[in-house]
C-alpha cells in the first residue's frame, strides 16, 4: 500500500536547514498495523504527515496505492486524502459549535453524500462506538475518552483503507488510552491499515510492527521486513 524511497524533508529556520527526514525507506502493506516511536523531534510527525498527503518530501519518492505521488496536483492529492486516508490527532480537532452527530458527520457533507447515506454511516459508527446518548452534545460535554472516539468515527465515516493516528492517547489517562487503541485494533483486525505515533513503549508494543526513530531516520523496525 505504501512505499517509500529515499524520503527526506528539510526545513528553513533562520540560515540554518533542519533535516526533519534523511533518507527514509519503507514499505507498508494493506492491513498492516505499525507503531512509529521516538523522542520528540525524531521525525515521527513529520513522516506522518508525508504518508497523509498533508505534505511532500524535499527528495526521494512515494508511492500510495500504487500511484507516485511527487508531481499530484493538489486537487488529487487532496481527492485521495478524502477517499483513502483517515487522521485521527492527540487534540481531537471537533468544531466546538457542531454536535457529535454533526462532526461524525463533516466529511460526508464536504464530499457531497447524500443525507440519506450519511446518516445511515453515522448512525452505524455511533452505535458502534457507544456514543448513542451523546449524538446531540457538544465536544465541551464530552470526557476526552469520548471525544477521540468522536474523532475515530469522523476519520472512518468516509470509510478510508488507511488510518493515520498521531498521539490518539496524549490526552488520555491510561484507562480512557488503552479503550482507543482496543477500538483501533478492532478497525484493524477488519481490514484497516493503521499506523500509529506513540511515545508510549507498552501501546507501541502492541502492534504488529514497531518503527523507532531518532533525529529524522529509522534506527530500527522490529519485526524485520525486506524492503521491496
Amino acid at each position: 500500500m505504501i512505499r517509500l524511497r529515499g524520503g527526506s524533508r528539510s526545513f528553513q529556520l533562520g540560515e540554518q536547514q533542519v533535516m526533519g527526514l534523511d533518507g527514509l525507506d519503507l514499505d507498508i502493506a494493506a492491513g498492516d498495523y505499525m507503531a512509529v516511536m521516538g523522542p520528540s523531534g525524531s521525525g515521527k510527525s513529520t513522516l506522518l504527515n508525508i504518508l497523509g498527503l498533508l505534505d511532500a518530501p524535499s527528495a526521494g519518492e512515494y508511492w500510495l496505492q500504487g500511484e507516485a505521488t511527487a508531481t499530484l496536483s493538489e486537487a488529487r492529492r487532496a481527492q485521495l486524502r478524502s477517499q483513502l486516508i483517515g487522521f485521527v490527532f492527540q487534540s481531537y480537532h471537533l468544531i466546538a459549535r457542531l454536535t457529535v452527530l454533526e462532526n461524525i458527520e463533516l466529511p460526508m457533507v464536504l464530499a457531497g453524500i447524500d443525507a440519506a447515506q450519511r446518516r445511515k454511516r453515522s448512525s452505524e459508527l455511533v452505535a458502534r462506538l457507544g456514543l448513542g446518548d451523546r449524538i446531540a452534545h457538544r465536544p465541551a460535554e464530552l470526557s476526552g475518552g469520548q471525544r477521540q472516539r468522536v474523532a475515530i468515527a469522523r476519520a472512518m465515516v468516509m470509510q478510508p483503507a488507511l488510518l493515520l493516528a498521531d498521539e490518539p492517547t496524549g490526552n488520555l489517562d491510561s484507562h480512557a488510552g488503552a479503550e482507543v487503541f482496543t477500538l483501533l485494533e478492532e478497525l484493524n483486525a477488519e481490514g484497516l491499515t493503521l499506523i500509529v505515533v506513540t511515545h508510549d513503549d507498552s501501546l507501541g508494543a502492541r502492534a504488529q510492527r514497531q518503527l523507532h526513530m531518532r533525529d529524522g531516520r529509522i534506527v530500527s523496525t522490529s519485526p524485520q521486513r525486506a524492503l521491496a
